[in-house]
């Protein structure tokens, strides 16, 4: 008896429960803004706060508020972006750049040395 009721639906897939009697909590659209000039909607509930950058799912980039809060979040992401040391940074820090080629040179040296005994 079982059987016969459950065929012909997807188990899972679907609810089998209504939508009657049902408030969804209300809610709000918020736009953000890219580098780009894109602009995408999220929505939250309405009593939520909504987050000064948010990623864009279909660009994957980060979008601001377009307001005084996306404004200076957007000015911290620049700012953080800009101020990170890459390993290149780092290096030239520690040593010279006449340092550096005189070290590549000895390397080099190495290598064509090693290179030609293995021969």
């Amino acid at each position: 008896m079982a059987d016969r009721t459950l065929r012909g639906t997807r188990i899972g897939a679907t609810s089998l429960q209504g939508e009657e009697g049902v408030e969804l909590s209300p809610r709000r659209s918020v736009e953000y803004l890219t580098d780009r000039g894109v602009r995408f909607t999220i929505m939250f509930d309405a009593d939520a706060e909504p987050p000064a950058e948010w990623v864009d799912q279909k660009s994957g980039e980060v979008g601001f508020l377009d307001d005084a809060a996306g404004r200076a979040a957007r000015a911290e992401f620049e700012e953080k972006e800009s101020s990170q040391r890459t390993p290149w940074d780092m290096l030239i820090e520690r040593r010279s750049r006449e340092e550096l080629e005189e070290l590549l040179e000895e390397r080099l040296k190495m290598l064509r040395a090693r290179r030609g005994s293995a021969q």
